[in-house]
């Protein structure tokens, strides 16, 4: 497969890999809920009770933090990335040199794709600019055969009178994580005005469609007789029927064959609006319904913020429409001004949204608290959204590892598991693995049972209270013998074992010492 090559792309390739994993340290005075405010200053990321989260941070070190925590777990990723446009906007700028984008983009795409649940998509807004750079980029990052469509959106009704050819539409570049398996909803919407019920069909509404289909197989070829003129149909030049004649016999005897309004023309067969609204719509390539750029900034005009090329609600409410249901999870790096955010909490579907400016405090924080507050523009009155719900607001902190390799202090238990975990599996951590909340077994993985000792998770910090290995702390290993017999295997990290080899023979344990066998790598 033919890939792209520019200048510095090995850096690009490798710079994912080498990026450190930081601490997500909450500032509660910028979280909200429509309860309370949170008031817990400094508190370390705890996933597990965090459904929707703000990060203000560079996206790339902030993607690479969350993996250990929600590696495969994503359903949709949106994101608006600056499209290289050669200005300097007001938040961002966006006239990088063609290279530099295209190695800003390169890492933070790895990661995405490493974010993506098997099921998800990921849909990226660009322009005629970098759109096909683009392109080829994501062909070689999530493969070719799982390139979904390229939909392009009117996002400009007006016409620049001023230039010959004017600009009106903006590229979606939509991706599987495996074209296989990925999960996309048909559209629940209708054009009702086509349907009738000329012959009162007691099944409802209905409208006529051609009975023919393209190719040519045998078995769909095959006379048929209008039963009210006697006359004799084959399929047209090149191509067939669209079922067997077995099925058409029966779709016939179903009365949902119908040979023309007056009954003398080549069959056709109902679609009832019924079934139609029950299966919903095939998704175009062409969307002139998902709002416009003029649009998203009336949005936030109306909201008192500015902000330069946001989004309309609309756009993303379709998107969110086909790629995810309620209650999955949806990421946007590039959050700009809160929309995905917005509409994904108006939508009842868990969001991560991060940027690195300081509109993610002056616009995406309170966009975010007035949706709280029941705000009705936007989609608000389409999905009935009338407010509720929360979100937590993070910043970067210090790296996990220091120079030295040693461990930051502020990491919990919960943490350096599930950093630990994702680096034995590449996925994170959950219950279903075997983990026990409050002990130091971390989970089960193949054939090897995994402990951590570590912030005196049986107790306290001394020897004898759970941070080091000795006879005692093993007796406390929850189900140790019972995996022992089992046949498992046994991992313990630790600060240091007392315990000598012929113990740990016995045992089948394996010790790897803290901070040197966890490294950030």
């Amino acid at each position: 497969m033919p890939i792209l090559d520019w200048s510095d792309k090995q850096k690009a390739v490798h710079i994912a890999k080498k990026s450190p994993y930081r601490l997500l340290v909450e500032k509660p005075e910028y979280s909200y809920s429509s309860d309370s405010v949170c008031d817990n200053e400094g508190t370390s990321f705890n996933h597990q009770n965090t459904e929707n989260i703000i990060i203000q941070g560079d996206n790339l070190d902030a993607l690479k933090s969350l993996l250990p925590f929600y590696a495969g777990s994503v359903k949709c990723v949106f994101i608006d990335p600056p499209y290289n446009t050669q200005k300097a906007f007001t938040h961002y700028d966006d006239g990088l040199e063609h290279s530099i984008w295209l190695n800003m983009m390169y890492p933070r795409l790895e990661l995405l794709h490493e974010m993506l649940a098997e099921d998800g998509s990921i849909w990226i807004t660009i322009d005629d600019r970098e759109a096909h750079y683009l392109k080829v980029m994501c062909d070689e990052i999530f493969g070719r055969g799982n390139f979904v469509a390229n939909i392009v959106w009117n996002h400009r009704k007006s016409v620049q009178s001023d230039i010959v050819i004017s600009l009106s539409h903006n590229h979606l570049l939509v991706y599987a994580k495996s074209k296989d398996k990925v999960a996309l909803n048909r559209l629940q919407l209708v054009d009702a005005d086509k349907y009738s019920n000329p012959d009162n069909d007691p099944r409802g509404l209905w409208y006529a469609t051609p009975f023919d289909a393209p190719n040519i197989r045998p078995n769909l070829t095959y006379p048929i007789t209008n039963p009210n003129t006697g006359e004799e149909y084959l399929p047209p030049k090149g191509r067939c029927w669209r079922t067997t004649q077995d099925e058409y016999l029966k779709a016939l005897a179903d009365n949902r064959i119908v040979f023309g309004k007056t009954g003398k023309s080549k069959p056709q067969m109902k679609r009832f609006l019924s079934e139609a609204e029950s299966k919903g719509s095939s998704v175009k390539t062409w969307w002139d319904d998902a709002g416009t750029a003029t649009e998203g900034t009336k949005e936030l005009q109306k909201m008192d913020f500015d902000f330069d090329t946001p989004k309309p609600e609309r756009l993303l409410e379709k998107v969110l429409q086909i790629a995810t249901n309620p209650n999955d999870l949806v990421l946007d790096s590039f959050a700009g001004s809160g929309t995905t955010a917005a509409v994904a909490h108006k939508m009842n579907r868990r969001y991560i949204g991060i940027d690195i400016g300081d509109h993610a405090k002056t616009h995406i924080v309170p966009r975010l608290k007035q949706v709280i507050d029941g705000e009705q523009g936007g989609v608000s009155k389409s999905v009935g959204w009338n407010g509720g719900g929360s979100f937590r607001f993070y910043e970067l902190g210090e790296n996990i590892f220091d120079r030295y390799g040693d461990i930051n202090s502020q990491v919990s238990f919960d943490g350096l598991a599930a950093y630990i975990w994702f680096h034995i599996t590449r996925r994170p951590l959950s219950v279903s693995d075997g983990l026990k909340s409050g002990t130091p077994l971390v989970g089960i993985y193949e054939d090897t049972a995994y402990y951590l000792l570590y912030n005196g998770i049986l107790g306290d910090r001394r020897p004898q209270g759970g941070n080091v290995l000795t006879r005692k702390v093993l007796s406390e290993l929850p189900d140790l013998d019972r995996f022992v017999s089992n046949g498992l295997k046994i991992v313990v990290y630790g600060e240091a074992c007392r315990l000598g080899s012929s113990t740990l023979d016995q045992k089948r344990i394996t010790f790897k010492q803290i901070p040197y066998h966890v490294t950030d790598k």
